[in-house]
């Protein structure tokens, strides 16, 4: 389904963004990755290792076409489509899958596209192609014939600073070109090359005679420094490794210098890569097998940066799984591609069949850490945390800055275990029942959110650390920026009035009760009346709170036994609810709520330490000129709630409700002149939860000559 859904877009011309770490674009195989730096954005032109059809050979090389990607910021990456196809290419011979390793490059104005395949008439072997295009994401044209003298892959073109254009391709020739950017010059020297009992005239020079050269191929040419760089891959021992040399001609003759990047850690056989220098820093692209690690024909490109020495040197570039780019905070992270770990952190694909699922990291154990490097908050003012991941156990596990003992971001408790059932309870001896709402979730992907306590300014390194006792796995992060659902109600604030339709905005919110609940059916009358005047806290039916105001909640709570009437064989006996006490720290909260319905869930998502199966209590301050008489409380609440005028029960809402205004009103009452206390409770099971306030005249009109003001002295 998600290739149908790609292939689609694409060929609707939708552009496909990839938020992406090593490897940098992850929903198809990209090798032979080519940068090029065009109007301020780096282009990225790979080949597109593909599966073998049926009918080819199935352990070699397949790729039938291009896409082109760019990026402004090495992180997100837009997919532009298609822009080379080979049974579109007049010259190519029809199904080959030889679209080996492109270039592009820009003169004048025009866009040159030149990559190799298998030629549909001649000799065989490959030739290379250019497409043209007046743009650097196409469309792009081929040409009706290869280039004349030409015969190899992997072409890469150096627009060098005497003028002039050269074309490198093969194990290390090169060529100038004509002016026309498509045909080869015609003062390039030429020599007569052996093949076994053949010989062959070829075309320009071999840059890499006499140089280490085995099987090398994927030349990459630039200039930098006052030095021509001639970059290749070749075999030093069993498989491929990057190296270089160095010229003052871009023809040579150049001296080996050594080594760019050593063999593929996993034995991947072939590397092939280019260098650019994007913003002041230089970046060296290659590809390795990531997502097809038993496949090495099947492969992903990455990104590193690449360092000068003061004499021109090349630095060796060590492979990493971060990569490089600053990640802004709101990008989907794939966190398992960390910077630095613990010795004990492992990583492993998550779906080893649909491989571009990308990898997941394991903190094995309480003091495992992981860290990412270079992530962005700058958008961030108040936000939450999206993650995915799963544990063996119940555990915990924090998100800190900087280290492992930085200051913590976000604290996470995750509970997959479910409670056992009571011995000789409800289900049979042992307990053997169905466990009702709580399912055991271990070793399942779970996508959790979490409160930020702390919210970082700038560029900074998140560290991840396993707290608990169970084995965490973790697959992505993401930021949010929480829509303004409140703004803090400050000392010196000015009083309120009711908004135009006459519902009251200022609240002072007590964080949430802990108060779990099976569901919203068993709020009858009964039920809100026992459990809303039990008291949670002291004064819960007189103070008068103040902002940032603590209370100390102490409360006996009872909870049935899970599964209770679901469980198989043998006769249930009704079980005795589990009664524990609670204890919670409480702050109260004065806000104005930015919309009519004040968004309890909302409230409890940034300051609750749960945010279903709570109880929420809500107090506003009323202050009237004069008695306002014959008056209905109307009120609407997701979920049940009761409310209370000067300590007088005057509306209780129950049943599973939704948020709809005026869905109940009171009696007729009268706001006397003065100071009023408006106090609700609103409980809420596994779901949503809101409500919204306002007091109507006997007309059904909005009543809204009064004042709130919460900064009582």
């Amino acid at each position: 389904m998600k290739a149908k859904t790609i292939m689609t877009a694409v060929m609707m011309g939708v552009p496909l963004m990839v938020a992406a770490q090593n490897p940098i674009i992850r929903d198809q195989f990209t090798a032979d990755p080519t940068a090029r730096v065009f109007n301020g954005k780096v282009y990225l032109y790979p080949s597109h290792d593909i599966f073998p059809p049926e009918g080819q050979r199935q352990d070699w090389f397949c790729m039938e076409d291009y896409h082109v990607f760019s990026s402004e910021n090495l992180t997100d990456w837009t997919d532009h489509g298609m822009i080379v196809t080979q049974n579109k290419v007049p010259w190519v011979r029809p199904n080959s899958y030889s679209m080996w390793a492109p270039d592009c490059v820009e003169r004048n104005g025009k866009y040159y596209f030149y990559f190799p395949s298998a030629p549909a008439e001649g000799r065989g072997g490959f030739a290379v192609g250019v497409a043209i295009a007046d743009s650097p994401e196409g469309p792009f044209v081929p040409e009706p014939e290869p280039i004349k003298g030409i015969n190899g892959i992997d072409p890469c073109v150096l627009q060098a600073s005497d003028g002039n254009a050269y074309i490198f391709w093969g194990n290390g020739r090169c060529a100038k070109l004509k002016p026309n950017m498509k045909e080869l010059a015609e003062d390039n020297p030429k020599s007569t090359v052996k093949f076994g009992n053949r010989e062959m005239e070829m075309v320009g020079v071999n840059c890499l005679e006499g140089l280490p050269n085995r099987q090398a191929e994927g030349p990459f040419a630039f200039e930098a420094n006052g030095w021509y760089y001639l970059t290749y891959p070749y075999v030093r021992e069993n498989t491929e490794v990057l190296g270089y040399a160095m010229s003052k001609n871009p023809m040579g003759p150049y001296e080996y210098k050594g080594l760019i990047m050593a063999e593929q850690p996993n034995g991947c056989w072939t590397n092939h890569h280019s260098i650019i220098n994007y913003k002041g820093q230089w970046y060296l692209f290659y590809h390795h097998n990531y997502f097809s690690p038993n496949d090495d024909k099947r492969r992903s490109a990455c990104i590193e940066k690449l360092y000068f020495n003061a004499d021109g040197t090349i630095q060796e570039v060590k492979q990493t799984i971060r990569g490089v780019g600053i990640n802004k905070a709101t990008e989907k992270i794939e966190i398992d591609r960390y910077s630095s770990a613990s010795a004990d952190v492992t990583e492993e694909l998550i779906d080893t069949v649909n491989t571009f699922r990308s990898y997941m990291a394991t903190l094995p154990k309480k003091g495992s850490w992981l860290q990412y490097n270079d992530v962005d908050f700058s958008m961030i003012t108040d936000g939450y945390l999206i993650m995915s991941v799963k544990a063996s156990d119940d555990t915990e596990f924090c998100i800190r800055e900087g280290s492992a003992k930085g200051k913590v971001i976000a604290r996470h408790k995750l509970t997959v275990r479910p409670p056992e059932p009571p011995a000789g309870g409800a289900g049979g001896a042992g307990g053997g029942m169905m466990m009702r709402f709580n399912r055991d979730q271990r070793n399942q992907w779970l996508t959790q959110t979490a409160k930020l306590d702390y919210i970082p300014s700038g560029v900074t390194n998140l560290v991840v650390t396993n707290e608990g006792d169970g084995a965490l796995s973790v697959d992505y992060f993401r930021f949010k920026v929480r829509p303004k659902y409140f703004t803090p109600v400050t000392a010196n604030a000015a009083v309120a009035q009711p908004d135009a339709e006459g519902f009251i905005h200022r609240w002072l919110l007590l964080e949430p009760i802990t108060k779990p609940n099976s569901g919203n059916t068993v709020f009858t009358d009964s039920y809100l009346r026992e459990h809303f005047n039990r008291e949670y806290f002291k004064g819960q039916q007189t103070i008068v709170p103040k902002d940032g105001q603590k209370v100390q909640a102490v409360f006996q709570q009872e909870q049935a036994p899970a599964g209770f009437g679901r469980g198989f064989g043998g006769q249930q006996q009704p079980a005795q609810p589990e009664v524990k006490t609670v204890k919670q720290t409480l702050t109260w909260h004065a806000l104005d709520s930015e919309n009519m319905n004040v968004k309890l869930f909302r409230f409890a998502e940034k300051w609750g330490e749960e945010i279903y199966g709570v109880l929420f209590w809500a107090v506003t301050i009323i202050e009237c000129d004069e008695d306002i008489e014959n008056v209905r409380l109307a009120v609407g609440s997701n979920s049940a709630s009761m409310w209370w005028l000067n300590g007088e029960e005057t509306l209780l809402l129950s049943g599973d409700r939704r948020m709809v205004k005026d869905d109940a009103m009171s009696n007729r009452i009268t706001l006397k002149k003065g100071r009023n206390i408006l106090r609700g409770a609103v409980i809420n099971g596994p779901g949503m939860s809101d409500f919204c306030v306002r007091f109507l005249d006997e007309k059904g009109n909005p009543v809204r000559n009064y004042k709130i003001n919460l900064n009582q002295k």
